[in-house]
């Protein structure tokens, strides 16, 4: 004879409103990158869906191109696979002229829009109107060992130049102790090695196109400044340096392998944390270098997300980009992971904090430098282009790209610098009369 078990009335009524919460509560996707600072933002998915039970979060975390690659098609195409994407400022104007993202223009009082950077606001912006909420933002800076500077008598001025970071680096390359003289980026994108090598050729006087859209990637400037950076890092660089990207440079400097690295400022709080880096209290910061011209010399960046229009599920997608660029947000990784893991460079509260301030000696350096670059007046001859690091024109990202491989594989020595920048020249002219800039 079976036996039934017959449950409580109240524990019955619990059981359906669970089961009709479960049944009700929606699944958002969110593609991000394979960063420190989003790799934390998942690891809070607890916090947030306790707090929003009716959402769930499903993460794809791919690394920096695979992203790239994997989003433009999904959005170019509406294949509608993602509810929320990780972009920059390069795409934010680009795709939301094109209606592919949803606007952000009835954000609620308590998000407190104008605490948010006006340099980043701007960026992620298109006709005065957000089309994605900065999760981090950064500019770029010079890293160095302090302690190794000190022993060898080194002293960084306010403003070092690249010239100086070379003798710096020769005197500091140590193979033996398998330690290199620097780290720069050498993976091929443009993102990647292209972010690094667009600033060293505007702060050597260079640019990518001159006002009437030809490209200017076989002039002298660009000729001295690849030549320079492949040299540097074949003569003091790690080895394998075309395979490293932000990520890979990261992890070599945090345990000691560099003496010197030019990248992210996002990166300061990772390595001025004991937790998550070796070097922490023997590390030095300064601006990054320049040559001919300061200007371009550092770039200007947010990682945002963003609600592509062709999501299902626009408010659950809203209310999780709300909450993961609230001042709400940092304050819980400040207290949950500690004050030099929060994201930087999107809020000016976050520089006001004490809190902040007290863990992160670099937090006004940082500041400055993001309100400092100026992606409107990036080259030291004129240019018809907005960027920093990239150019913001949709034709970029396939052109940048092409180009960051050509300059990889001069660094190889699978070819010349002058037959790298003869092939790119030639690849971006084809590339610009196909998009209709030039006749």
């Amino acid at each position: 004879m079976r036996l039934t078990r017959h449950l409580p009335l109240t524990s019955l009524a619990a059981a359906i409103a669970l089961a009709g919460q479960a049944q009700a509560q929606t699944e958002i996707t969110i593609a991000t990158v394979n960063n420190n600072d989003m790799v934390i933002m998942q690891s809070l998915t607890d916090a947030f869906e306790e707090a929003h039970p009716d959402i769930a979060l499903d993460w794809v975390v791919l690394e920096e191109n695979v992203l790239r690659q994997r989003m433009t098609t999904d959005i170019a195409t509406q294949g509608g696979q993602f509810d929320v994407m990780t972009i920059g400022t390069y795409e934010v104007p680009i795709w939301a002229e094109r209606g592919w993202l949803t606007p952000l223009d009835d954000l609620p009082d308590d998000y407190q829009v104008d605490d948010l950077l006006t340099s980043v606001r701007d960026g992620l912006s298109n006709d005065g109107t957000l089309h994605a909420l900065p999760f981090y933002g950064e500019s770029s800076m010079m890293y160095y060992r302090q302690d190794l500077f000190d022993e060898a008598g080194i002293e960084v001025p306010e403003q070092p130049s690249w010239e100086e970071v070379r003798d710096w680096a020769g005197q500091l390359h140590d193979p033996e102790a398998q330690r290199a003289g620097i780290c720069l980026r050498g993976k091929p994108g443009w993102g990647e090695n292209m972010a690094l090598v667009s600033t060293l050729v505007n702060t050597f006087g260079g640019r990518w196109f001159d006002e009437d859209w030809q490209p200017q990637l076989d002039s002298p400037e660009w000729q001295e400044a690849i030549q320079f950076y492949v040299d540097l890092l074949n003569d003091y660089g790690p080895p394998g340096a075309s395979s490293n990207g932000f990520n890979e440079n990261l992890a070599l400097f945090s345990r000691g392998s560099c003496a010197i690295w030019v990248d992210a400022t996002s990166a300061a709080g990772k390595l001025y944390d004991p937790g998550e880096s070796d070097v922490a209290d023997r590390l030095g910061f300064a601006p990054a270098p320049v040559a001919r011209t300061p200007k371009g010399s550092h770039w200007l960046w947010s990682w945002a997300l963003a609600i592509p229009a062709t999501s299902e599920h626009q408010q659950a997608a809203r209310t999780f980009i709300q909450w993961a660029t609230s001042r709400e947000y940092i304050e819980l990784v400040g207290d949950t992971q500690g004050w030099t893991s929060v994201p930087p460079g999107t809020r000016e509260s976050t520089y006001a904090n004490e809190h902040y301030q007290d863990a992160a000696p670099f937090a006004g350096f940082v500041l400055e430098a993001m309100r400092s670059a100026d992606p409107t007046d990036s080259t030291l001859e004129p240019s018809p282009y907005v960027g920093v690091q990239f150019v913001g024109i949709p034709e970029f990202q396939s052109i940048g790209t092409q180009v960051g491989q050509t300059v990889a594989s001069a660094l190889t020595g699978d070819a010349t610098v002058e037959q790298a920048l003869q092939s790119a020249q030639r690849a971006t002219q084809r590339a610009m009369q196909r998009a209709g800039y030039l006749d």
